[in-house]
C-alpha cells in the first residue's frame, strides 16, 4: 500500500512542504511508494509557496481507512491528526515539537524529534548525500519551510543549523533569502478573503491550560492592523468557534513579523486573567501587546497558565 504522509490539522507552510518533500525522498530515493497529504486547506502562505515552485497541492484528507500506512511530520499530537489515527499503520514521526504523548503504533516505529525550528531542516539532515539530489522544487518547499518556521531567523526557536540549511538551500537555488521571505510574509499577510472563523481557525493548536481546553491560535504578519481592524468581530465570533471544537476558551495572538511582538485579543475576564499569569501583562482595553513573544511553541505554550 502507499504511505500516506501528512502533518497537522490548519496546515502551515510546514505541513504543507514537508509532506511533499518527504514523499519525493521515499518515493525517488527510496523506492517506497508514497503520497503527500493534507489535513486542511493551506494557508496562504503554502498556498504562495505551492504556486512559487510549481508543485501540486497534496489532496486534502479528513480521514483515512483503517489500516493505511502513514509517516505522521511536523506534530506528534492526536488532537491535530485525524480522529482514528490510532487505527491506522503509523510507520514513522518526524517532527520538532515537544513530545505530548497519546499516539498508539502497531509495532515499533521510526522516531526523529529534533529540537530545530523546522521539520524541513531534519529532513534535509536524514537525507545525507541524498539531499543533493533534491529537484528545484523539492529543494525550494524545503527552504520555505524553514523560512516560514523561523519567521526569516526572527523566530526565538532558530538555530545555527537551520540558517545553514537556509543558506546552503537559497545558494543553490539562486534565491536571496530576505527578499524571498518578504514576498512570503506578504503573502502570510493576506487574510482579506477568510472569515472571522477561518482566521481563528487558521493556524491554532488545542491545548489544555490547567485542565482548560483552549484552541491556541496565532496569526503571523507583517501587517498587523489587518488583522486587529477586525478585533471586535474576531472575539465576537471566538464563543461560537470554541463551542464548535470543543473548547472553553480561544486564545488569539496576532504576531508583527517586523517588529517582533505579539498582541493578544482580551476577550473576557478569564482571558485577561490568563495573560496575567503567563505573561505578567496587564491592559485596560481589549488588547495587550507582549513585545519579543513570537513562538508559540517555545514562548507561548510553555508560558500559559492561570494562576
Amino acid at each position: 500500500m502507499t504511505v500516506q504522509i501528512f502533518g497537522h490539522k490548519s496546515p502551515d507552510t510546514d505541513s504543507t512542504g514537508s509532506p511533499i518533500v518527504w514523499a519525493w525522498y521515499l518515493n525517488e530515493i527510496k523506492g517506497i511508494q508514497a503520497e503527500a497529504k493534507l489535513l486542511g486547506e493551506p494557508n496562504t502562505e503554502a498556498a504562495f509557496v505551492l504556486k512559487r515552485w510549481n508543485l501540486d497541492k497534496p489532496e486534502i484528507c479528513s480521514e483515512f481507512a483503517e489500516g493505511t500506512p502513514c509517516i505522521v511530520v511536523d506534530t506528534n499530537n492526536p488532537a491535530e491528526l485525524p480522529a482514528n489515527i490510532n487505527s491506522l499503520d503509523v510507520q514513522a514521526i518526524i517532527d520538532h515539537h515537544k513530545l505530548v504523548g497519546g499516539l498508539e503504533t502497531k509495532g515499533p516505529i521510526d522516531i526523529t524529534i529534533r529540537p530545530l525550528a523546522c521539520t524541513a531542516t531534519i529532513m534535509v539532515d536524514l537525507m545525507g548525500e541524498d539531499a543533493a539530489k533534491m529537484p528545484e522544487s523539492i529543494k525550494g518547499a524545503a527552504l520555505s519551510c524553514i523560512i516560514s518556521d523561523t519567521l526569516g531567523f526572527r523566530s526565538p526557536t532558530t538555530t545555527e543549523h537551520d540558517k545553514a540549511v537556509v543558506n546552503q538551500l537559497a545558494a543553490e537555488l539562486g534565491v536571496d533569502v530576505d527578499a524571498y521571505a518578504s514576498d512570503m510574509f506578504e503573502a502570510k499577510s493576506d487574510v482579506s478573503a477568510f472569515s472571522d472563523s477561518e482566521l481563528l481557525r487558521m493556524d491554532s493548536k488545542e491545548y489544555a491550560v490547567d485542565g482548560m481546553q483552549c484552541r491556541v491560535s496565532v496569526l503571523e504578519t507583517t501587517a498587523p492592523k489587518l488583522v486587529l481592524d477586525r478585533k471586535d468581530s474576531l472575539m465576537a465570533s471566538m464563543p461560537g468557534v470554541a463551542a464548535e471544537d470543543g473548547a472553553e476558551q480561544v486564545l488569539l495572538f496576532v504576531v508583527d513579523i517586523l517588529n517582533e511582538e505579539a498582541t493578544l485579543l482580551l476577550p473576557n475576564d478569564t482571558v485577561r486573567t490568563m495573560a496575567r499569569a503567563s505573561f505578567n501583562a496587564e491592559s485596560d482595553t481589549d488588547t495587550v501587546v507582549l513585545p519579543g513573544i513570537m513562538s508559540r511553541k517555545k514562548q507561548i505554550i510553555p508560558a500559559l497558565k492561570m494562576a
